[in-house]
């Protein structure tokens, strides 16, 4: 196999490896929607909250995605930072039933997108309104209006509403990032 490998490297036709950081409040969605990414024989079917972090893979048509899956528990988002550097992508979970935990998001999201790392690089960034199957949820243009996303004028980014225990709207999400990062990795 190392050989096909090889060759179809050298003729192009090896998928790209994209490095994606999954970062959001704890009890967003990210180990979640990271599961049902995954092809359903991989996926887990007891879902627990992610201590520190865990890596995950999975592949597209044209891309092989690294994700690694921060955990959004307050003492551990100062560890977020450490992984920056090696991000090509980032996948930004909201829980869009928690408007109370909206203004943390937002803090979180600010402090990120002027780290040093984060600040001057073209990262796509994609957001899940996470959640949607609830009753309290907001729409995904209110949580994009809470989040302010429309001053984010210097990197690609889209939001998707999503329902991740169903996996509605993730494959939206999957397909924009897959076309932007295919983009911006050429």
């Amino acid at each position: 196999m190392g050989l096909f490998d090889k060759l179809a490297g050298w003729l192009g036709l090896k998928k790209k490896e994209v490095h994606v950081l999954c970062l959001g409040l704890d009890n967003s969605g990210k180990t979640t929607i990271i599961n049902k990414l995954k092809p359903s024989n991989a996926q887990t079917q007891d879902i627990v909250p992610t201590i520190g972090f865990s890596i995950e893979k999975f592949k597209t048509s044209s891309l092989s995605f690294t994700v690694f899956d921060m955990s959004g528990q307050g003492r551990y988002r100062n560890l977020w930072e450490h992984y920056y550097k090696e991000g090509q992508a980032i996948i930004f979970v909201i829980d869009s039933s928690d408007k109370l935990r909206m203004v943390v998001a937002k803090e979180e999201l600010d402090t990120l997108l002027n780290h040093p790392d984060i600040k001057h690089r073209r990262l796509p960034i994609l957001f899940f309104a996470n959640k949607m199957d609830l009753r309290d949820a907001i729409s995904s243009v209110k949580v994009s209006q809470l989040l302010s996303l429309e001053n984010i004028k210097d990197k690609p980014w889209h939001i998707c509403a999503s329902d991740a225990l169903k996996g509605e709207g993730l494959q939206e999400g999957v397909d924009w990032l897959q076309g932007i990062s295919c983009v911006i990795l050429l």
